[in-house]
């Protein structure tokens, strides 16, 4: 940014099925923020579960742990003048409402974009093989499967992505933040 005046930072939450295209979305979405020189940092939830919430299971008390963490980080973040971009399952409802009470108390700019991937688009494409290990017997607990998802009552943006691409996705993703003012 070419500008002497603080940017303005964000949180755009992605939420959705595994596989559904949450991370795959951000990073596009990263990559054109990034080079049109905005900061950015994708809260990718795999890697933060790995570091930051290494330990917990996948209870619903801990996944709400979990949820609140990244929620925590990525308010933070986009207080300070990033854009936060943040593809996680956060599969409770009450989770995600909690993540965005935080901002709504920071008056930090929060979009939450419902990935509203079928489940049976997710088993096809079952990028990290839990669909095919849930099927065998292998795996308990699937978002989306065996375990709640419930999806939210009203998002910002609903991204269909089994009638769109990943480009097509994320370029409605960054139409919905410019609408904002946020690029």
């Amino acid at each position: 940014m070419t500008t002497t005046a603080r940017a303005q930072g964000a949180t755009v939450w992605l939420t959705g099925l595994p596989s559904a295209g949450k991370t795959t979305i951000a990073q596009l979405l990263g990559d054109r923020l990034k080079a049109e020189g905005h900061r950015v940092e994708v809260l990718d939830g795999d890697e933060i579960r790995r570091f930051l919430s290494a330990g917990l299971g996948f209870s619903r008390a801990d996944r709400n742990t979990n949820v609140q963490r990244i929620g925590l980080v990525s308010e933070v973040l986009a207080r300070n003048g990033v854009l936060s971009v943040v593809p996680v399952i956060a599969p409770y409802a009450d989770s995600r409402e909690a993540v965005r009470k935080r901002h709504d108390a920071s008056s930090t700019p929060y979009i939450e974009v419902h990935v509203a991937t079928p489940v049976e688009v997710c088993s096809e494409r079952d990028v990290k093989g839990l669909y095919a290990r849930q099927a065998a017997g292998q795996l308990s607990g699937l978002t989306g499967v065996d375990d709640p998802y419930e999806p939210p009552v009203d998002p910002d943006l609903v991204l269909p992505t089994q009638e769109q691409s990943p480009q097509q996705s994320a370029d409605a993703v960054y139409a919905v933040l410019a609408e904002r003012g946020l690029v």
